[in-house]
């Protein structure tokens, strides 16, 4: 594959595999089993079995995983033909993943805060009137 397709392919697939991790990690629809996994990661007594369920609440974490499944799916590899193809891919989209990732976060916090200004001033327009 030509190194302008790798680079196409790390941008575009680093698309879905930010896509669930972010949803596994922070939307609602996980809560219940996220906030399982969290009690489980404070509270197992072996070390092995915290870490096993920290990965479940921490986007960076969980999307090495998301990431290593699309890679054995999709036979993608970055720069290299052999298995080092493999290990520049799956940290190269794990970077541009979590890049996403936080540009998805400022974004979510930027709109909570412009929300919070309208509802205070139409608090502020309703008290005047």
């Amino acid at each position: 594959m030509m190194v302008y397709n790798q680079l196409l392919w790390l941008f575009i697939l680093s698309i879905p595999i930010a896509c669930i991790s972010w949803t596994v990690t922070h939307e609602e629809i996980f809560k219940e089993p996220r906030d399982f996994c969290i009690d489980k990661s404070l509270h197992c007594g072996k070390l092995y079995q915290r870490k096993f369920f920290y990965l479940f609440t921490c986007e960076y974490c969980f999307s090495h995983y998301i990431t290593l499944f699309f890679l054995i799916f999709t036979g993608y590899k970055l720069l290299m033909d052999n298995w080092f193809g493999y290990v520049i891919a799956e940290f190269s989209l794990v970077f541009i993943a979590n890049f996403y990732m936080s540009l998805f976060a400022l974004l979510r916090q930027e709109i909570k805060k412009e929300k919070a200004v309208i509802v205070q001033i139409e608090k502020e327009v309703e008290h005047k009137s």
